[in-house]
């Protein structure tokens, strides 16, 4: 049987005021990403754009595409709107999900410096319930703080596509390790014995402890295996960071070229540094760009480390608690995880993109 073919795209045509609204509605920031990816869709129509097109530039399927085209072209603007779901009638309003969303979102309370429940609640005039409603239906949570570092580097573009590569597309005859020092671990004895769980009671452990020294962690993570190379040491200067390239050196068969990713501190990039690397043609060190540790997979590994691991740990002393580390390290080797990367170069600046557009222009 022969290719069945899909209907024809409806034409979407515009009058200047439907233009105007929906480019509004589409650059507004804080506006519903929702109803904005929507005019997104009917601008690209009207434009001339295929289903497949808008699709593509808009992030989404081309059935959404085609879906809300065809919506508009049968209602207009009141076609983007979502359609009343079955059940019984909504106590809320339109008008009240609105006050609360635009308040929410554009403007704060006068005696703090976001809105909770109880004071949303007095200010829009209706119950804490309604306000909970509203936030959880649009994902909004007002108490919540995430934090964000825009990386200054000039050479963003280029080290991402550089270290992306790496993972996605690592070289052949060469082994992608992911290098850092976890600096600063402390050898930390609670002050009181960890009681432990009970039915209705988590483990708990005094907030205050004892110090016994600390030592710093040098890791190469292997992309490709998820195999970890290891070295504590009392201090991290340049030359712990060589004596540790040294040991990577012994334990990668001398065929394979080895390409390390990491970051830009000052004992990565000494004259020290600089001579071993001569010495050593098959390294090849690959920088993450400033504040974007991040894109270090070894980060992810001492985050496994430090929940599993060392934030309930108790040691009595440095040789102690090195002797743990080195045992988790074991037992870890015995069966490694390697972490994947997904996100392409063109995706992460995508995203950057977005990041940069909340910014408000202030000379920053």
């Amino acid at each position: 049987m022969g290719a069945r073919r899909g209907r024809p795209a409806v034409e979407v045509v515009l009058d200047s005021e439907e233009r105007e609204t929906l480019e509004r509605w589409a650059r507004r920031p804080k506006s519903s990403q929702a109803l904005a990816l929507r005019c997104r869709i009917v601008l690209g129509a009207a434009d001339g754009r295929t289903n497949k097109e808008i699709a593509a530039e808009a992030g989404c399927h081309p059935a959404t595409a085609s879906k809300w085209r065809r919506r508009f072209a049968e209602r207009r603007l009141d076609g983007l709107a979502d359609d009343p779901r079955p059940g019984p009638p909504r106590k809320i309003t339109d008008a009240v999900i609105e006050d609360v969303l635009v308040r929410t979102l554009e403007t704060v309370p006068a005696d703090a410096t976001h809105w909770s429940t109880r004071s949303m609640a007095k200010a829009a005039g209706v119950s804490q319930t309604a306000v909970s409603q509203i936030w959880r239906a649009f994902g909004l949570k007002p108490h919540l703080l995430d934090e964000y570092k825009v990386s200054p580097d000039p050479q963003f573009v280029d080290k991402v596509r550089d270290v992306v590569g790496l993972y996605l597309n690592p070289p052949d005859a060469a082994v992608v390790l992911c290098v850092d020092e976890k600096t600063g671990i402390g050898a930390l004895d609670r002050t009181a014995p960890i009681l432990p769980l009970m039915p209705g009671t988590p483990q708990r452990q005094t907030h205050d402890y004892r110090r016994h020294g600390t030592t710093d962690l040098f890791a190469a993570l292997d992309t490709a295996s998820g195999k970890v190379i290891a070295s504590m040491t009392a201090r991290h200067r340049s030359e712990e960071f060589r004596s540790f390239l040294n040991q990577i050196d012994k334990e990668i068969p001398d065929s394979l070229d080895v390409h390390i990713v990491l970051d830009n501190v000052s004992t990565h990039k000494t004259p020290a540094v600089k001579r071993w690397l001569g010495r050593h043609p098959r390294f090849h060190l690959h920088f993450t760009p400033t504040y974007s540790s991040w894109m270090n997979l070894v980060e992810r590994w001492f985050s496994e480390l430090t929940t599993k691991w060392l934030k309930r740990g108790t040691h009595r002393s440095v040789a102690e608690l090195k002797d743990s580390i080195n045992a988790w390290i074991q037992n870890w080797n015995d069966n490694p995880r390697p972490f994947t990367w997904h996100k392409t170069a063109d995706e992460i600046f995508d995203t950057m993109a977005a990041y940069m557009q909340q910014i408000p222009h202030s000379g920053h």
